[in-house]
């Protein structure tokens, strides 16, 4: 009997002939495949993998094993921007809907979505809310990746009450799979996440957090003058690579870059109290 669910051998195959034409991989790192095979059967699931762990393309990759489309939801915009860059310049059609760009923008590329030009879109969860009931029920979509997911947990550490709504997902698209994706949820809040989402019955795969690539360092606190000079160190040995500091506020950011730039080296600040044009720019400086 033919349930239209491809077989596992089928999806990876496929899957490995796409990787290594749209990414540039010749396998996957460990869970990916698993992960992937799991949506294109349809069934839910829970995905823990570290930041960098290789998450994004555990979701991107239904959209190119399917006919369907793959709604992303995401609170970060940033990440959006960043992915759709990525994912255009590989010849995968991407887009995001998101309030730093304007209501016509956003309206032309829900109609490439309903036109099939769209294969990945990009969604923070409030505008999903205001969408989700205005789109065709014969759009086909192949899989909502819910990423950051933890924040529909109010036992999670970025509770945010525009996650709690999406329940309504499986409401209207029950047979649709879900996949949940975190970097950081403890026993209790992934029970909540697949409570709050209606997943049915979802896989759990929990990536390894081992990071041999990573190394943390905890210093007290020396002053700003040599905390400035050890990371203008920091920057000297990795010339050639970018990097980020994080600061305790918009304030601290702007005098670290206030410092880094007076000191003769190349400094953008980015936090939420700059308009979209001036994040656009010093996040495009930061890819680029």
């Amino acid at each position: 009997m033919n349930t239209g669910i491809p077989s596992a051998q089928d999806i990876s195959a496929r899957a490995t002939a796409m990787l290594a034409r749209f990414y540039g991989y010749r396998s996957f790192r460990p869970l990916q495949l698993e992960i992937i095979t799991t949506a294109m059967q349809r069934r839910d699931s829970v995905v823990l993998m570290p930041t960098g762990g290789g998450k994004s393309i555990c979701y991107q990759m239904p959209a190119l094993l399917s006919d369907g489309v793959v709604i992303v939801v995401s609170p970060l915009i940033a990440l959006m921007k960043d992915q759709v860059v990525a994912l255009t310049s590989n010849g995968i059609p991407a887009a995001a809907v998101n309030s730093m760009q304007s209501d016509e923008e956003n309206r032309d590329i829900l109609e490439q979505l309903y036109s099939g030009r769209v294969r990945i879109l990009y969604i923070s969860p409030e505008r999903l809310l205001m969408e989700i009931d205005r789109w065709s029920r014969d759009l086909n979509i192949a899989l909502f990746a819910i990423d950051e997911a933890h924040c529909i947990s109010e036992w999670g550490h970025d509770f945010r009450p525009g996650y709690t709504m999406l329940s309504r997902i499986k409401e209207i698209y029950p047979q649709v799979p879900i996949m949940a994706l975190t970097a950081t949820a403890d026993r209790l809040t992934r029970e909540d996440i697949a409570h709050q989402l209606r997943l049915n019955d979802p896989a759990l795969f929990i990536g390894s957090f081992d990071r041999p690539n990573i190394s943390l360092r905890v210093m007290t606190n020396p002053g700003r003058n040599r905390k400035v000079s050890y990371i203008c160190s920091m920057i000297d040995r990795y010339r050639n690579d970018s990097g980020i500091v994080y600061c305790i506020s918009r304030k601290a950011a702007e005098e670290m870059d206030k410092q880094l730039t007076g000191r003769g080296y190349r400094s953008a600040v980015y936090h939420a109290g700059l308009s979209a044009e001036e994040r656009n720019r010093a996040q495009d400086r930061f890819i680029n």
